[in-house]
């Protein structure tokens, strides 16, 4: 029943971001089509430059719901709402902590597909103009978000973090009815991850295998007041060790200054 439900959740979601994507227009810097953003006609703008809103900045993560599975380590053995098949349930019920330390697997809770559902604070800035870095002081780990071809260091296998491949998502369902005038302001940044080390959607053991996939979408929402959230909604899916996707929402809440940022390292508990 908590599964549908957070199924149901993540649709309500879904359907939100659609019908408030206009609200970045403050932090669109590219309301016309791709190759009509800046330059001479037919040289595409870079992502950057292209940007649909605003995301750099700090942020802090705002838990208001699954608070005892994201502020404290469940109980071995504890994977309500993660649709786990047997094998994975196998997994979960074996883990061991000690051991994780042992073999210096500490950060498997905080890879990619794990991270953001951590108490953290996220600085997300520009690396360069195709490339857009999250580092996360818990754990004190570093995304990279490449937008085109990516590559580098990802040759030799995986690592925590795996390989991100982003875009721009224009809201397609309301470009659909205005024609020749171009998209509107607005859009969502879309995230695809491969290639992750094997890790934790949960601290106490709740596995991803090395063959997930992680499709994010972030979207930025101003609210009244003046503050400004990030809504970071995920799709994994990992037949090695999940019997459906797997859905979650995130939210995180942009800070004016950079107070409270504590880099820590990986625990294993």
């Amino acid at each position: 029943m908590r599964t549908q439900r957070s199924f149901v959740r993540c649709g309500v979601l879904a359907a939100t971001i659609a019908l408030v994507s206009g609200s970045v227009s403050a932090q669109n810097r590219g309301g016309g089509p791709p190759g009509r953003i800046g330059g001479p006609p037919g040289a595409p703008p870079s992502p950057k430059v292209a940007a649909l809103a605003d995301l750099t900045g700090t942020w802090v993560s705002l838990i208001t719901e699954d608070w005892r599975y994201r502020m404290f380590t469940p109980p071995k053995g504890d994977y309500t709402s993660v649709p786990l098949n047997g094998a994975g349930r196998k997994v979960a019920e074996a883990w061991d902590p000690a051991k994780d330390e042992a073999a210096g697997e500490q950060c498997r809770a905080y890879g990619a597909a794990g991270i953001m559902r951590l108490p953290t604070r996220l600085r997300i800035s520009w690396q360069d103009d195709t490339t857009l870095k999250i580092e996360a002081d818990a754990g004190t780990q570093t995304r990279l978000l490449h937008f085109g071809p990516s590559h580098e260091n990802h040759e030799n296998g995986q690592d925590w973090q795996g390989l991100s491949t982003a875009s721009w998502e224009y809201p397609r369902a309301i470009i659909a009815g205005r024609g020749a005038a171009g998209p509107p302001s607005g859009g969502a940044l879309q995230v695809v991850t491969t290639r992750m080390r094997p890790g934790y959607l949960r601290r106490n053991g709740v596995p991803y295998s090395a063959n997930a996939v992680m499709t994010e979408y972030f979207v930025r929402l101003d609210v009244p007041g003046g503050d400004s959230l990030l809504v970071v909604t995920a799709e994994i899916v990992d037949p090695e060790y999940l019997a459906t996707p797997y859905w979650t929402s995130t939210q995180f809440k942009r800070q004016t200054d950079a107070a409270g940022w504590n880099t820590t390292p990986c625990a294993a508990r």
